[in-house]
């Protein structure tokens, strides 16, 4: 499977979430290519196409959805799961807020229908009070990965 995992990071958290999910889709055997999504090269022979971005202050990041407004065409005729990176504290109103946050902007977007949707914890783009809060989970980030290949390797 050819798989596209486009990014939208304002700090680099969602970029290094974004490379992890190729890295895992890789390591089940699939062609995984991770580009910005700010690229305009086409989606051309990708059977899977994959977006994030990250929510600040109740949006989810603008090149995320440029990008999908830009291939719509494309779009059309493959999956397409996306997710965000959402709250840097953990509990239950912080991850509600950033699921309906990604729901809000999906919604502005009526013709796209995603295979799959998730929400990831984010991480702090600068300590404070000399703390980062990090709530980024790899084995999470792992699991949806496979969820979307159907969790094994490729049969070539």
């Amino acid at each position: 499977m050819h798989v596209l995992v486009a990014h939208a990071s304002r700090h680099g958290s969602t970029t290094e979430v974004a490379a992890r999910i190729a890295e895992r889709l890789r390591e089940l055997g699939h062609d995984a290519t991770l580009r910005t999504a700010r690229d305009r090269a086409p989606l051309d022979g990708h059977d899977l196409v994959v977006v994030g971005g990250s929510l600040y202050t109740g949006r989810w990041h603008a090149d995320a959805q440029r990008f999908l407004r830009r291939h719509r065409g494309d779009l059309g005729r493959v999956p397409v799961a996306v997710f965000a990176m959402g709250p840097r504290r953990d509990d239950p109103d912080a991850w509600t807020a950033a699921r309906d946050q990604l729901e809000s902007a999906l919604a502005k977007l009526a013709w796209l229908d995603p295979a799959a949707i998730a929400v990831f914890g984010g991480k702090d783009p600068k300590p404070k009070h000399g703390v980062v809060r990090d709530l980024r989970d790899w084995a999470a980030v792992d699991a949806w990965a496979e969820s979307l290949v159907g969790g094994g390797p490729t049969t070539r």
